[in-house]
């Protein structure tokens, strides 16, 4: 099972309404803010790589966890496998937090650390809207 518990075994509509979730919440104001967040914790990366599967480990960051480390949220005893608990942890939709962890683990499986940084960004970029910077 993958982090986001994103499956190819989904009905059509479930996966519609799905979809229509995550884009809501990537267009709300939380999720909008969770970008916004991103971008700069990602550009003040020392090392322009992120991890996966993990939401900190050895000094280093998946997305969520860049976020995370910006924000100074406590990570030690968020279980980076339960959604429902990094959501809240992050002020985000359910949706939104899978999406991220999806995006940041299994879009691309089989990329460097380096890599996944530059697809990240470049994902994150094209998903904040214009006119919601801060």
């Amino acid at each position: 099972m993958s982090r986001s518990g994103y499956s190819e075994d989904i009905d059509q509509w479930d996966l519609i309404r799905w979809r229509g979730a995550v884009t809501s919440a990537l267009r709300g104001a939380r999720g909008q803010a969770l970008l916004r967040d991103m971008l700069a914790a990602l550009d003040s990366l020392s090392g322009k790589r992120l991890i996966a599967g993990e939401l900190e480990e050895a000094g280093e960051v998946c997305a969520l966890g860049a976020v995370g480390r910006l924000r100074g949220v406590d990570m030690r005893d968020i279980d980076p496998e339960d959604y429902e608990q990094v959501a809240p942890a992050f002020n985000v939709a359910d949706a939104l937090a899978r999406e991220v962890m999806f995006q940041n683990d299994e879009a691309f499986s089989h990329e460097t650390p380096e890599q996944r940084w530059s697809r990240m960004r470049a994902w994150v970029v094209s998903q904040i809207l214009p006119g919601t910077t801060s």
